[in-house]
């Protein structure tokens, strides 16, 4: 029951405790290794197949290096403790999770705005986005925070966790025991650090063009199968899964990224409203696909429904998995 009790304390701690401010965090040490990665590479200039070439060395170094070093500290721990491995597993996968990071950021911007105090919203909202938020209404300041929590409900709460489970059923190879905690870990750390290297590097915009290409689309392919599968569960929360599944087969390929048009889409659609639209970014206007139908406006009542259906997700998804390795013997 080690890999099954470790993953629940992961997600209560998450939960209860989420990331504190001033604590050292792993995608900090990640974000680190990404910079000082990408400084030489970026020396090259015009030098585009040795960039190419070394996005791809940063990225499988900074993905295979995290998961190898994620599993080593626990293995280390238990070493000295078995005790002390598991607390390290725990904070670890807890780490990988940002469910209460999510929660604490809507709740930040939505606040001041609440209270009337909309150039703070904008101001808050800034921290979280890309997009420039000096001027936005309170409607866009809204689809903003709803847009944010639905697209970073996928790579950064559903799909660790996913890969937290079947690392943890892979693991069984190894061991019932420590092997699916350093499997569960090492794959967990493994996303994560695709993830981070996707939102630092992963541009088609200069200086990255050449050296994060690879790193946006090992993301892209890692996060593919459970944004299906969060599509899927979301759809079947909802209660109206058909028009669900219909709405995002019309509109999420009009979005570029294989996943986030999905992922924003099936909330959308969930809900009842439309996101999408236009959006500035550095004082140019990019237009987004329009997602979703416009059955209700979106208010914070929508904001804390789509939060509903993730923590909903994640809680079946949980279960599903802890069944599945307790059926395992783990």
């Amino acid at each position: 029951m080690t890999a099954v009790l470790i993953l629940g304390l992961a997600a209560g701690l998450d939960f209860l405790l989420g990331d504190p401010w001033g604590w050292i965090h792993p995608v900090q040490i990640i974000g680190w290794a990404i910079d000082r990665g990408k400084a030489p590479l970026m020396a090259w200039g015009d030098r585009v197949r040795l960039q190419r070439l070394g996005g791809i060395v940063l990225g499988l170094g900074v993905v295979l290096g995290s998961g190898v070093v994620g599993g080593g500290l626990v293995w280390f721990g238990a070493g000295v403790h078995p005790l002390l491995g598991r607390t390290i597993a725990v904070v670890l996968l807890a780490s990988c999770l940002a469910g209460r990071s999510l929660r604490d950021a809507a709740a930040d911007v939505l606040t001041p705005l609440e209270a009337g105090k909309i150039e703070e919203a904008r101001s808050r909202l800034g921290r979280y986005v890309g997009r420039d938020t000096a001027n936005l209404s309170e409607a866009e300041i809204l689809r903003a925070v709803l847009e944010t929590v639905t697209e970073n409900a996928i790579d950064g709460v559903l799909a660790p966790l996913f890969y937290g489970i079947v690392g943890a059923i892979l693991g069984t190879q190894i061991g019932t025991g420590l092997g699916t905690v350093l499997g569960a870990v090492a794959l967990a750390l493994a996303y994560k650090a695709a993830s981070t290297l996707d939102s630092m590097v992963g541009y088609r915009d200069a200086p990255y063009t050449h050296i994060g290409w690879f790193s946006a689309r090992f993301e892209d392919g890692a996060t593919w199968l459970p944004c299906r599968l969060a599509v899927l569960t979301l759809a079947l929360l909802s209660g109206r899964p058909r028009r669900v599944l219909s709405l995002c087969r019309r509109d999420a390929p009009q979005d570029p990224s294989p996943n986030a048009g999905w992922s924003e889409c099936a909330y959308a659609a969930a809900l009842g409203v439309q996101v999408g639209g236009n959006n500035v970014y550095r004082g140019q206007v990019k237009v987004k696909p329009r997602l979703g139908e416009a059955e209700r406006v979106i208010d914070r009542a929508c904001i804390t429904a789509a939060m509903a259906l993730t923590r909903r997700c994640f809680l079946l998804w949980l279960g599903l998995g802890m069944t599945i390795l307790l059926g395992l013997g783990c």
